[in-house]
Protein backbone atom coordinates (compact mmCIF):
# COMPACT_ATOMS: atom_id res chain seq x y z
CA UNK A 1 0.00 0.00 0.00
CA UNK A 2 1.22 3.21 -0.82
CA UNK A 3 2.40 5.91 2.00
CA UNK A 4 -0.24 8.71 2.58
CA UNK A 5 2.72 11.14 1.96
CA UNK A 6 3.42 9.95 -1.36
CA UNK A 7 -0.07 10.23 -2.58
CA UNK A 8 -0.42 12.72 -4.96
CA UNK A 9 -3.02 15.26 -4.74
CA UNK A 10 -5.49 14.00 -6.92
CA UNK A 11 -5.31 10.52 -5.16
CA UNK A 12 -5.92 12.17 -1.93
CA UNK A 13 -9.10 13.90 -3.30
CA UNK A 14 -10.17 10.93 -4.77
CA UNK A 15 -10.20 9.02 -1.33
CA UNK A 16 -12.14 11.63 0.17
CA UNK A 17 -15.90 11.23 2.20
CA UNK A 18 -15.94 13.83 4.67
CA UNK A 19 -14.73 17.23 5.03
CA UNK A 20 -13.94 18.50 8.29
CA UNK A 21 -12.92 22.50 9.08
CA UNK A 22 -12.03 25.10 11.44
CA UNK A 23 -14.38 28.06 11.83
CA UNK A 24 -12.56 31.53 12.64
CA UNK A 25 -9.84 31.84 10.04
CA UNK A 26 -11.49 29.30 7.39
CA UNK A 27 -15.10 30.13 7.33
CA UNK A 28 -14.73 33.55 8.74
CA UNK A 29 -11.87 36.04 8.24
CA UNK A 30 -10.54 35.17 11.93
CA UNK A 31 -12.23 38.34 13.13
CA UNK A 32 -14.55 38.43 15.92
CA UNK A 33 -17.30 40.99 17.06
CA UNK A 34 -18.76 41.41 20.65
CA UNK A 35 -21.01 43.44 21.06
CA UNK A 36 -20.78 44.24 24.43
CA UNK A 37 -23.47 42.19 25.94
CA UNK A 38 -22.07 39.15 25.51
CA UNK A 39 -23.20 38.22 22.15
CA UNK A 40 -20.96 37.24 18.94
CA UNK A 41 -21.17 38.13 15.12
CA UNK A 42 -18.76 36.67 12.59
CA UNK A 43 -19.25 36.96 8.68
CA UNK A 44 -19.54 34.08 6.33
CA UNK A 45 -18.71 34.33 2.76
CA UNK A 46 -21.94 33.25 0.65
CA UNK A 47 -19.41 31.12 -1.85
CA UNK A 48 -18.85 28.57 1.17
CA UNK A 49 -22.10 28.30 2.50
CA UNK A 50 -23.51 27.55 -1.45
CA UNK A 51 -21.30 24.85 -1.81
CA UNK A 52 -21.11 23.23 1.54
CA UNK A 53 -25.11 22.65 1.79
CA UNK A 54 -25.04 20.60 -0.95
CA UNK A 55 -22.24 18.23 -0.29
CA UNK A 56 -24.18 15.55 1.22
CA UNK A 57 -26.18 15.21 -1.99
CA UNK A 58 -22.79 14.35 -3.45
CA UNK A 59 -21.69 11.90 -0.94
CA UNK A 60 -19.79 13.37 1.15
CA UNK A 61 -20.59 14.48 4.84
CA UNK A 62 -18.93 17.24 6.73
CA UNK A 63 -17.92 18.94 10.25
CA UNK A 64 -16.81 21.92 11.82
CA UNK A 65 -14.41 21.29 14.95
CA UNK A 66 -13.57 24.68 16.50
CA UNK A 67 -11.79 25.40 19.72
CA UNK A 68 -13.97 28.69 20.37
CA UNK A 69 -17.91 27.85 21.56
CA UNK A 70 -20.34 30.05 19.38
CA UNK A 71 -24.10 30.40 19.39
CA UNK A 72 -23.15 31.73 16.05
CA UNK A 73 -21.60 28.69 14.61
CA UNK A 74 -24.14 26.30 15.87
CA UNK A 75 -27.28 28.64 13.84
CA UNK A 76 -24.64 28.82 11.07
CA UNK A 77 -24.13 24.86 10.82
CA UNK A 78 -27.65 23.78 10.89
CA UNK A 79 -28.41 26.20 8.10
CA UNK A 80 -25.68 24.57 5.75
CA UNK A 81 -27.12 21.37 7.06
CA UNK A 82 -23.08 20.31 8.55
CA UNK A 83 -23.77 16.81 9.86
CA UNK A 84 -21.48 17.06 13.33
CA UNK A 85 -20.24 20.32 15.22
CA UNK A 86 -17.34 20.12 18.05
CA UNK A 87 -17.15 23.19 19.69
CA UNK A 88 -14.81 24.24 22.34
CA UNK A 89 -12.22 21.44 21.52
CA UNK A 90 -8.92 21.78 22.73
CA UNK A 91 -7.66 18.40 21.19
CA UNK A 92 -8.37 18.64 17.43
CA UNK A 93 -6.83 15.17 16.64
CA UNK A 94 -9.14 14.15 19.20
CA UNK A 95 -12.24 14.96 17.74
CA UNK A 96 -11.21 13.12 14.71
CA UNK A 97 -11.11 10.19 16.00
CA UNK A 98 -14.85 10.61 17.86
CA UNK A 99 -15.62 11.29 13.99
CA UNK A 100 -13.94 8.44 12.50
CA UNK A 101 -15.28 6.16 15.38
CA UNK A 102 -18.84 7.06 15.13
CA UNK A 103 -18.79 7.18 10.78
CA UNK A 104 -16.06 4.38 10.07
CA UNK A 105 -15.12 6.34 7.70
CA UNK A 106 -11.17 6.27 7.56
CA UNK A 107 -8.93 9.00 8.27
CA UNK A 108 -7.27 8.57 5.17
CA UNK A 109 -11.14 9.46 3.64
CA UNK A 110 -11.19 13.00 5.73
CA UNK A 111 -10.07 16.22 4.13
CA UNK A 112 -9.09 19.25 6.92
CA UNK A 113 -8.56 22.59 6.35
CA UNK A 114 -7.37 24.75 9.40
CA UNK A 115 -5.38 27.95 9.75
CA UNK A 116 -3.95 28.24 13.15
CA UNK A 117 -1.22 26.56 14.79
CA UNK A 118 -4.00 24.06 16.82
CA UNK A 119 -5.07 22.78 13.79
CA UNK A 120 -1.68 20.70 13.05
CA UNK A 121 -2.44 17.90 15.06
CA UNK A 122 -5.73 16.94 13.16
CA UNK A 123 -3.82 18.08 9.96
CA UNK A 124 -0.90 15.78 10.47
CA UNK A 125 -3.97 12.96 11.18
CA UNK A 126 -6.18 13.25 7.80
CA UNK A 127 -5.99 12.14 4.36
CA UNK A 128 -5.82 15.81 2.75
CA UNK A 129 -4.63 18.68 4.81
CA UNK A 130 -5.77 22.20 3.75
CA UNK A 131 -5.54 26.21 4.68
CA UNK A 132 -6.42 29.57 3.28
CA UNK A 133 -3.52 31.87 1.71
CA UNK A 134 -3.18 33.19 4.58
CA UNK A 135 -2.78 30.44 7.48
CA UNK A 136 0.11 30.84 9.48
CA UNK A 137 3.83 29.24 7.75
CA UNK A 138 3.47 26.10 9.97
CA UNK A 139 0.06 25.37 8.92
CA UNK A 140 0.77 26.10 5.09
CA UNK A 141 3.76 23.86 5.53
CA UNK A 142 1.91 21.17 6.55
CA UNK A 143 -0.63 21.86 3.93
CA UNK A 144 -1.25 19.22 0.95
CA UNK A 145 -3.27 21.72 -0.94
CA UNK A 146 -3.05 25.83 0.04
CA UNK A 147 -6.12 27.78 -1.12
CA UNK A 148 -5.62 30.80 -3.79
CA UNK A 149 -8.00 32.78 -1.54
CA UNK A 150 -7.54 33.98 2.52
CA UNK A 151 -10.09 32.28 5.02
CA UNK A 152 -13.57 33.88 5.20
CA UNK A 153 -13.04 34.63 1.34
CA UNK A 154 -14.35 31.09 -0.30
CA UNK A 155 -10.71 29.45 0.52
CA UNK A 156 -13.02 26.19 2.15
CA UNK A 157 -14.88 26.40 -2.05
CA UNK A 158 -11.57 26.37 -3.32
CA UNK A 159 -11.12 23.13 -1.37
CA UNK A 160 -14.52 21.85 -2.07
CA UNK A 161 -14.07 22.25 -5.45
CA UNK A 162 -11.24 20.60 -6.36
CA UNK A 163 -12.00 17.64 -4.36
CA UNK A 164 -15.41 17.59 -6.67
CA UNK A 165 -13.77 18.01 -9.68
CA UNK A 166 -11.33 15.09 -8.88
CA UNK A 167 -14.15 13.34 -8.49
CA UNK A 168 -16.23 13.71 -11.20
CA UNK A 169 -18.86 16.14 -9.62
CA UNK A 170 -18.31 18.96 -9.87
CA UNK A 171 -20.30 19.92 -12.96
CA UNK A 172 -23.61 17.91 -11.22
CA UNK A 173 -23.48 19.92 -8.10
CA UNK A 174 -22.89 23.42 -10.77
CA UNK A 175 -25.92 21.88 -12.44
CA UNK A 176 -27.42 21.32 -9.09
CA UNK A 177 -27.78 25.03 -8.82
CA UNK A 178 -29.60 25.65 -12.00
CA UNK A 179 -32.66 23.73 -10.52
Amino acid sequence: MTATKTLTLSERCKAIKLIAMDVDGVLTQGGIIHDGTGKEWKVFHVRDGSVLKKLNKFGIATAIITGRSSVVVEYRAKELEIDMVFQGVSNKAKALEDIILSTGITAQEIAYIGDDLADISIMKSCGLAASPNDACFEVRNCANFVSKNPGGKSALRDLVEIILKVQGKWNHLCASHLN
